[in-house]
């Protein structure tokens, strides 16, 4: 007898129907990837891997160490404009980073994203800016949620959804090399 005879007879994790499911769910995920072109594929990794590590960093490392190397506005600040091509690149990145922090298994907050738009950016020339901003929470409560997003000319690169009922409390902005 091997080491899995104790288990027979047991439930499994997954019962069968959601087994199928999930394999269902996986193989819609990697019809989707692969339809994607070469361009879509290295973006969407790099996102999906940059995303992590920015999560990562957040966790771990001292907001002011992580934001050392960008400009600190405590107003909104005038964005440099984009040339077409480069409104292009920045829009994939956006689009790169939003796709890969749907399908991480962890949290890929809007903070995380913003960092990862900069990173991403920075290293492809296209200087930008992440606004960090609060609000009251619209339930009657005087909790307060935050928000990033990210920006560069004109363009919303992350963070889109509902950026406007946010106060902003600071801005980073950097510069492409």
């Amino acid at each position: 007898m091997g080491p899995w005879a104790d288990l027979r007879g047991t439930t499994p994790l997954f019962p069968i129907g959601l087994r199928s499911e999930i394999r269902g769910l996986m193989i819609n995920r990697i019809k989707k990837f692969r339809e994607l072109s070469s361009d879509e594929k290295k973006l969407f990794l790099e996102a999906y891997m940059t995303v992590g590590i920015m999560r990562a960093a957040i966790l771990r490392v001292p907001f002011k160490w992580l934001t050392r190397s960008l400009a600190h506005h405590k107003n909104d600040i005038e964005t440099i404009p984009l040339d077409d091509g480069k409104t292009r690149i920045a829009l994939l990145v956006g689009k790169a980073i939003s796709r890969a922090s749907a399908y991480t298994f962890w949290e890929s907050t809007c903070l995380a994203q913003s960092f990862t738009a900069r990173r991403m950016l920075q290293k492809r020339g296209i200087s930008g800016v992440f606004y960090l901003g609060v609000a009251k929470d619209l339930d009657g409560t005087e909790n307060i949620k935050a928000h990033s997003w990210s920006q560069c000319g004109d363009v919303i690169i992350t963070g889109d959804g509902g950026h406007r009922n946010f106060t902003i409390l600071s801005v980073f902005g950097w510069t492409g090399n």
